[in-house]
């Protein structure tokens, strides 16, 4: 994790700098939080300048694709369409899509509606109804390097009070887990701070499924829990790049897969789930958004 390098060799970043005057400082108060038991991320976690320029330019694609599904979403289209959407926007401007053909999963885009928790696959024959509510969940490879992030969106516009609250309630939990990204404290920090308003709110937040790290791979570490309490978890420092999505059901937390695609996650008791992804590096002061 911390191989030795002198203080006059060129720093391990690959930014041409002597080690002493780049990272040292930063790999020293790594070593002394391992010390103290804390969860630290390896070199090969923390990204570089230049690595966060190439994830920009991924996210522009992302982003672009999300873009033009917001605009174009309407009761009666199929979930195909928006994978159609999707493809295009991201062949148009140089990408790859991410989920395609990851670890078998046949769709561009994963469309997740009403009591799908998330991995829905598109399809022909799943139609947008009136009042629907629906992730879409759009990841983007340029140049190898990876984005992700993900939107809920009401079908028509207007739905069941108790469901737009529900995708409000869970916008607003990313936004409180993003004022508590805060440089060398543990992510369950963040966690908590998510997990505690959701359930103020009376809702339970999915277990076995959360964020990851992303940027040189789709799937980093660290695993991104919304269940841990504060003070564990890996250290957020500089560098380090994850997504903050918190998949949150109505009723139970519990999820079960579908057994036929083996992919489709669903709540287990039938309750509506939400979830907004957004991709973020940790700064020296805070962090910064690339992906949402």
């Amino acid at each position: 994790m911390f191989g030795k390098i002198g203080r006059n060799d060129p720093c391990w970043c690959g930014c041409g700098k002597k080690y002493k005057s780049c990272h040292m400082e930063f790999d020293e108060r790594l070593k002394q939080l391992k010390n103290e038991g804390h969860t630290v991320p390896g070199r090969n976690l923390i990204k570089t300048p230049h690595d966060i320029e190439m994830i920009k330019k991924s996210a522009k694609i992302n982003m672009a694709c999300l873009d033009e599904v917001a605009e174009k979403i309407h009761v009666g289209m199929s979930t195909q369409d928006i994978d159609d959407i999707v493809a295009h926007v991201t062949e148009k401007m140089g990408g790859i899509p991410a989920c395609l053909n990851y670890e078998g999963y046949p769709k561009t885009v994963c469309t997740s509606i009403n009591d799908v928790v998330c991995h829905g696959i598109p399809s022909k024959e799943e139609i947008l109804e009136e009042g629907d509510i629906i992730n879409v969940d759009c990841s983007t490879i340029l140049d190898g390097y990876f984005s992700d992030s993900s939107r809920m969106f009401v079908v028509g516009g207007e739905t069941d009070p108790a469901w737009q609250k529900l995708v409000d309630d869970v916008k607003k939990s990313v936004e409180i887990g993003l004022e508590h990204v805060i440089p060398w404290e543990p992510m369950g920090n963040m966690s908590d701070a998510i997990n505690q308003f959701c359930m103020s709110q009376g809702y339970e937040v999915v277990r076995e499924i959360g964020g990851h790290g992303c940027g040189k791979e789709f799937h980093e570490d660290p695993f991104v829990s919304y269940v841990i309490p504060q003070n564990t978890g890996m250290i957020m420092a500089p560098g380090l790049c994850f997504t903050i999505e918190p998949m949150v059901n109505m009723g139970s937390h519990n999820v079960l897969v579908d057994e036929d695609d083996e992919w489709t996650v669903f709540t287990e008791d039938g309750s509506l789930s939400a979830q907004w992804e957004v991709q973020l590096v940790v700064t020296d002061d805070g962090y910064e958004l690339l992906s949402w």
